[in-house]
This record gives structure tokens, C-alpha cells and sequence, in this order.
């Protein structure tokens, strides 16, 4: 005996059940619904760090998400492995009519979604995805001749004209009617939770053959840490809200990193465990400012998926010809955070401790690498990507190539930042620096490994005779 037709949704970087645009509409199909995980090791593989904070957060978050299932009655399938050996035996165990998911726009994803599509279609399957971690994608707002903005300003005030043509009364937090675009509406993803498959036993028919054993659920096992060669850390993952006033406020604090002037919610959009559309409207309502910084997300989004060759190259070819120093060592103490900068150790310091940087010294540190240095803009990409808990690759990219001046920022690559500046202006009384390079001030601190006034004086040099200019 077999169970009845099922439409699975498989999790990926939408890891919740509220606002989950993808499983609301798989919820909505008509078929019984059985989320799915995958602990792909494609990637986990490739990860150096056996200590991965990220992994952990996830691996707990998945739990959590079983947990929330069979306290409705349901359950979470979740597998470890390799997906294009995975899903033939889920195909085989279970009888599916269709596939939902969300999307996701990164390259491996895409590579894995088309092997899982095709292998659907071969079955006659449907693989339906959704747009949910971003407000607009790529194709979504774009110049008045239909090509893609690649200067930030103007996307931006595209953007929010798109976001403003369609609105729509909700309720609101205190249940009074509130206005807001259709494009920030939440999917009521809890009115439909009936609707997740059934697996506790109840009197309906396919709950007693379920408690009979007439039909089996090929129920996975839940791999521990261990089992797929991870520890546990002890890096704290930040929650996922924060207060009306740090949003209220976050013009005036978010550049002085001795404050807890950010939200900290970078890894909470990677993931998925907080909605993009409801802290949207949260920033629309309360400050500009932090709005825009979602408006960065959707940019770098659409730029990854408009111009797939920034993966690993400059948005603008020609940078790709400047001459990078070979210099491990110096490298080296860039990662340590022992430059002889306060600023930069700081943040580097603060980085490899928490997984976390704040944004404004993202800017500085990775001006440093790039400028200072003379380094290849992509080691350090690759160092955050390694480090950071909110790693994105859109975002990591983008942010690396403005600070490297090679990206579609219409700044040139002659904006060098003077790290001694920006610590008098955002860190004046060294409170940050003293957190985190306790020896600062002292004989123990080393020297600048470079001269600010060479150092700049190199770096334009190389990038003009890279440009020919």
C-alpha cells in the first residue's frame, strides 16, 4: 500500500514556515505537503573549517523546524548526501506529484536545481519555485529600454517608484488597518499549516494505516554534527529581531562601530529565518536609511544574476589586468589582524572571534587589502566567505569589488580609504579598537606594515597602468 500523492517542499535558504512564499503556495496544492532538507555535502565538502558556526546555526535550525512539524502532527524529512544521489531514492520511496522550493540565484544552485528538474521531468514531476528571499529579482526592476541597472543610485530610485505603484490595507501590529505595497505583503503560510502531511495518528484513513504500518513513511535519519564531520562552536549567532529604536535610529548609529547601532540580521536573510518582505515594511515605516540597505541586497542579487561573471571577475573586465602583489606574508597578518592599523586589526580581530565585522570596517578592511597591500581583492573575498556568518555570494562580491574599485560602483578606483581618518571619524575615542586590540598604545603593537602616503601612491600607479590611463 502506497501514500497517497505528495507535494514535497524542499528548504534551501528559506529556513521557516512563516511568510515562506514557496510553501504557501505548495500548501495551497491541493496534495498533502512533506518538507524536505538536504545537508548537500557539494557543499559542505568544500567547507575547510570543520568549526563552522554557519553549519552548526543551520543544523540547529533544521531541528528546530522538525520540531515545530510534529507538534503539528507532521514531520520533516531530512537527508544528508549528495543531492543528485539523494533524490532518486526520495522519487523511489515516495509517491510524488509535485516539487516546490523557492529560488535560489547563486551558480552551484542553479546547477543543482537544473539536474533536479530534469530528473523531475523525466518523471513527469512538477518543480515549481518562487521568489521569497529578495523583495525584487533580477529582471524585475530595470531601465525604461529593459537592461539592467548597474549603478546603484538609479536602481534604487526605481526600486522604491516600483514599490510604491501597488498598494494594499493590512492590519497592523496593533490590528489597526495599515497601508502597504502589495510587493511587502506577507504569504499567510499558518492559515494552510492543515495541510502539511499527516504522520501522527488520528482517525482518518491514512493516519490508521500509517499507525498500522499498512503504509510506511521512509522516514530519514537526522545526521548529528559528528556524522557529518562537524564540531560545535562557541560563536553566538544573533537573534532575529531587534528593537523599533535600533531601526528608528540606525542613520545616526550605524557607521560608529563601538555601538550596537546594526541589526546584526545578516545571517537571519542568508538563511531565510527571518521574512525579507515583513522587515521591509518594518524599514519602510521607520528609517530610509536601513531600507536601503535591503535595496543593496536586491541590487547585488540582480547584478549576480544579470552578470554571472563577477563570480570570481571583475563587474569590469579591464580591472582584471591590474598587477596584484605576491605577498603570502602579508596576507597573512592582514588575516591576523596585525597590520599595524588599528582600525583594520580590529575588525579582523573581531572577525575571526565572532564571524562577524562591523559594516562600516568591512568598507576599511577591505580597502586595506586591496589598496594598501596591493592584494587581490579576491583572497580577501575568499577569506570572508570563509568567516563571515552572513556570508552572501551576491552581496560578498559586490562589496568587495566597490571597495576594490572595480565593481559597478561609479566611483573609480582612485577612492582610497585613510584608515587614520576614518578612526577619527567613527571611532574617535578607540573605544572599538581598545575591544579588540587590547595591546594597542603599547610597545607590543607593531608598526604599520605600510606607509599610508606610499601606499596610495603604488596602488594608483598600478591602476593606471592596468587602465591604460
Amino acid at each position: 500500500m502506497q501514500l497517497p500523492p505528495v507535494s514535497l517542499f524542499w528548504f534551501r535558504r528559506d529556513l521557516r514556515l512563516d511568510d515562506n512564499a514557496g510553501l504557501y503556495h505548495a500548501l495551497k496544492s491541493g496534495n498533502p505537503v512533506l518538507p524536505l532538507f538536504i545537508f548537500d555535502r557539494n557543499i559542505l565538502d568544500d567547507l575547510t573549517d570543520k568549526c563552522d558556526a554557519r553549519v552548526e546555526f543551520i543544523h540547529r535550525t533544521i531541528r528546530e523546524l522538525k520540531q515545530q512539524l510534529e507538534e503539528m502532527g507532521s514531520t520533516l524529512l531530512v537527508y544528508y548526501g549528495k543531492p543528485e544521489e539523494i533524490w532518486p531514492q526520495i522519487l523511489q520511496a515516495y509517491n510524488v506529484a509535485a516539487v516546490f522550493a523557492n529560488h535560489d540565484y547563486e551558480p552551484y544552485a542553479l546547477e543543482r536545481e537544473a539536474f533536479v528538474t530534469s530528473l523531475l521531468s523525466e518523471k513527469n514531476i512538477a518543480f515549481q519555485t518562487f521568489k521569497d528571499h529578495v523583495i525584487f529579482e533580477k529582471n524585475e526592476v530595470l531601465k525604461d529600454d529593459g537592461s539592467p541597472y548597474t549603478v546603484f543610485t538609479p536602481y534604487s530610485k526605481r526600486w522604491r517608484m516600483k514599490l510604491e505603484t501597488s498598494w494594499k490595507t493590512i492590519a497592523g501590529e496593533d490590528g489597526a488597518p495599515e497601508p502597504v505595497s502589495f510587493y511587502l505583503t506577507s504569504y499567510p503560510t499558518e492559515r494552510y499549516f492543515s495541510n502539511f502531511l499527516p504522520t501522527s495518528p488520528t482517525s482518518s484513513e491514512l493516519q490508521t494505516s500509517l499507525a498500522s504500518g499498512k503504509i510506511k513513511l521512509q522516514t530519514s535519519n537526522f545526521p548529528t554534527l559528528a556524522e557529518m564531520g562537524f564540531e560545535p562552536t562557541d560563536i553566538e549567532i544573533p537573534p532575529t529581531s531587534v528593537t523599533r529604536g535600533l531601526i528608528k535610529n540606525y542613520d545616526k548609529t550605524r557607521d560608529f562601530p563601538a555601538l550596537a547601532g546594526t541589526s546584526r540580521l545578516g545571517i537571519h536573510f542568508r538563511f531565510g529565518t527571518i521574512s525579507i518582505r515583513e522587515k521591509a515594511r518594518h524599514a519602510q515605516r521607520l528609517n530610509a536609511t536601513y531600507l536601503n540597505e535591503l535595496i543593496w541586497r536586491d541590487f547585488y542579487s540582480q547584478i549576480l544574476g544579470n552578470f554571472p561573471h563577477v563570480v570570481g571577475h571583475p563587474f569590469r573586465p579591464q580591472y582584471d589586468r591590474v598587477e596584484w602583489r605576491d605577498a603570502p606574508e602579508d596576507f597573512q597578518k592582514w588575516c591576523a589582524g596585525k597590520t599595524g592599523y588599528p582600525i583594520v586589526d580590529a575588525g579582523m580581530r573581531e572577525l575571526n572571534a565572532t564571524g562577524y565585522m562591523h559594516n562600516r570596517v568591512r568598507m576599511i578592511v577591505a580597502s586595506f587589502l586591496s589598496k594598501h597591500l596591493l592584494l587581490d581583492w579576491r583572497l580577501g573575498e575568499a577569506y570572508f566567505a570563509q568567516k563571515l556568518l552572513d556570508y552572501d555570494l551576491a552581496s560578498n562580491s559586490g562589496g568587495w569589488q566597490w571597495a576594490a574599485g572595480c565593481g559597478t560602483d561609479a566611483a573609480p578606483y582612485f577612492r582610497i580609504f585613510n584608515p587614520t581618518e576614518q578612526t577619527k571619524k567613527f571611532d574617535s575615542e578607540f573605544k572599538y579598537i581598545r575591544q579588540w586590540v587590547p595591546e594597542f598604545g603599547t610597545p607590543l603593537y607593531p608598526q604599520p606594515m605600510v606607509e599610508h602616503t606610499f601606499a596610495r601612491e603604488r596602488c594608483l600607479a598600478a591602476y593606471k597602468k592596468a587602465l591604460g590611463t
